[in-house]
């Protein structure tokens, strides 16, 4: 893909009929020949130089027997390249080139170079030979044009990258929960399930929370239930008196160690959850069927009469299954509040086998050098097979550009939208623009966009390219905003790194600013590189 920014200049070098009485006076003559080019200042796009040379001979300048020969030759720094001549031809010479008639005319002619380093400081110029008979004649060369314009290689092709999530959690919600269970339609809580290794566990965790800094009891639900057999009726009452049976024996429960937080009760009434549950998780050959008929029936008792029914499997539920959903359940309610970001990179110098997965993923997005986020991520993937830590380590060795370490990584990731990117990012890196291209409409995300964008860049597409970065601030966003004639992004683009100063001194240039276009040059050169194109960039001309 190629497309050429085409605006107006001319090089006229002077305008007079002339009658050449030979060949010969055409090349003293030349200085009647005008000469424009479009543009005017050469531009690469998409890595080829391209314009459009108009030549004017005037009247009474072509010799009718001569042919000129004329070559466009791009000089530049280190060498120069050289296109297949044009041919043209006097009205009374039998051959098939391009006639010019005495009394002149205008000719136009593509011209079309492949850039090479040097060719941001070059002109372009036309070189001619007039023959006749066996006799040839050197024309003095013209200039035509300055060259070249390379600002679209300021694009930054190192590509965006994402992380996956953490998913780090600042505050963690968890529960403590005991229970007690109820006698067949009764309310009244025996003594022994006060003494329950349910109910012991449930103490023993109250006493665990309190220990804990870190832990705070928020709220406590006690809820209590019937089990759905019977009348739906009497069991809604049986669960409303099991409920304060059980607010009072959450009182007894904890006696020793109070919850300082509010107490919620619920009475559920039939508990068709949990019966769903624990047949779900039974060992009942026809639990399946079960399960089907709850599906099917949302009235109680149309489901109880369903499973009745079934007598033989009846029998079983009424033994193994109903008698654990008479039950009240005490649900302590716990925040726990983890790691600050400080204690997290304490912790990975001084202890981090203490952090989980996603404490680990934290900590490494905290760390700002490489190497230690390797170390990190390397971690969370030994310790916990961790596919977000595996991804994110490739990503890290994309940054560092070990490539080849980032493909063996990635090449064990799920293949997502995340991957699809990163491995056009790779591609991208290494001058593969096909395969780059592949990638991100694969992964097609807001990302990728950015990064298709980059491969826009590099073609010369510079409106596709702002179709894709519409709406998004960064500096290819200001640098192809530049490149399709509005400077106003790039001037006022605020980053202070060499290279946002270089974008800014470009669109100064434009807009001719020369204060604006010297400060951002001297923050600019501080990268040497940078100093060395400011040095040849045509952008520049005016001011050096």
């Amino acid at each position: 893909m190629r497309k050429s920014i085409k605006f107006m200049a001319a090089a006229i070098l002077g305008l007079a009929a002339v009658a050449c009485s030979s060949p010969e006076k055409m090349a003293e003559m030349s200085e009647n020949v005008t000469v424009k080019c479009e543009p005017a200042v050469l531009e690469v796009v998409g890595g080829e130089i391209e314009a459009t040379v108009s030549v004017t001979y005037p009247d009474g300048y072509f010799h009718p027997k001569a042919i000129l020969e004329v070559t466009p030759v791009l000089v530049y720094e280190g060498g120069e390249a050289k296109m297949e001549p044009f041919f043209f031809q006097g009205e009374k010479v039998k051959d098939n080139y391009e006639v010019v008639p005495a009394t002149g005319a205008t000719v136009t002619k593509k011209v079309n170079f492949a850039y090479a380093p040097g060719m941001e400081k070059s002109h372009l110029e036309l070189r001619g030979v007039v023959k006749h008979k066996s006799k040839a004649t050197d024309v003095p060369s013209k200039k035509v044009a300055d060259g070249a314009n390379t600002t679209y290689m300021l694009v930054c092709t190192k590509g965006k990258l994402d992380y996956k999530a953490d998913n780090y959690k600042e505050i963690i919600n968890q529960t403590a929960e005991g229970q007690i269970l109820y006698q067949i339609n009764s309310s009244n809580v025996r003594n022994s399930q006060l003494k329950s290794q349910s109910i012991k566990d449930f103490q023993a965790a109250l006493e665990q929370i309190k220990a804990n800094e870190r832990m705070n009891i928020t709220s406590t639900d006690v809820v209590a239930y019937a089990s759905p057999d019977g009348k739906e009726k009497d069991n809604e009452k049986l669960s409303n008196n099991r409920s304060k049976s059980a607010e009072k024996a959450f009182g007894k429960v904890t006696k020793k160690n109070p919850v300082e937080a509010p107490v919620n009760v619920k009475s559920v009434g039939e508990d068709w959850e949990g019966f769903q549950e624990l047949v779900a998780s039974s060992d009942l050959e026809d639990k399946d069927l079960i399960i089907r008929v709850l599906s099917m029936y949302s009235d109680p008792a149309v489901r109880e009469q369903e499973i009745k029914n079934m007598s033989a499997v009846y029998t079983t539920l009424a033994k193994e299954v109903l008698p654990a959903l008479r039950r009240a359940r005490f649900i302590a309610n716990v925040e726990f509040t983890n790691y600050t970001n400080d204690e997290l990179l304490k912790l990975i110098e001084e202890n981090i086998d203490v952090l989980d997965e996603t404490a680990l993923l934290r900590a490494a997005s905290l760390v700002k050098d490489n190497n230690q986020k390797v170390a990190i991520y390397k971690k969370a993937v030994e310790k916990y097979g961790s596919a977000n830590g595996k991804y994110n380590l490739g990503v890290t060795y994309i940054i560092m550009d070990k490539l080849a370490d980032a493909k063996a990584t990635l090449a064990g990731c799920e293949q997502d939208s995340d991957l699809y990117n990163a491995m056009g990012v790779i591609a991208l890196r290494e001058n593969n623009l096909n395969a780059a291209a592949e990638y991100f409409a694969m992964a097609n995300n807001a990302t990728s966009k950015e990064n298709a964008a980059v491969i826009d860049i590099l073609d010369g597409e510079y409106k596709a390219a702002a179709q894709k970065l519409a709406g998004v601030k960064s500096y290819n966003a200001a640098l192809v905003q530049l490149l399709n004639g509005n400077n106003a992004p790039a001037a006022a683009f605020k980053c202070e790194c060499p290279q946002a100063a270089y974008l800014r001194a470009v669109a100064a240039a434009r807009q001719g600013n020369a204060s604006a276009v010297k400060s951002n040059l001297e923050a600019a050169k501080k990268d040497a590189k940078l100093a060395e194109r400011a040095a040849k960039d045509v952008e520049f001309a005016l001011y050096r």
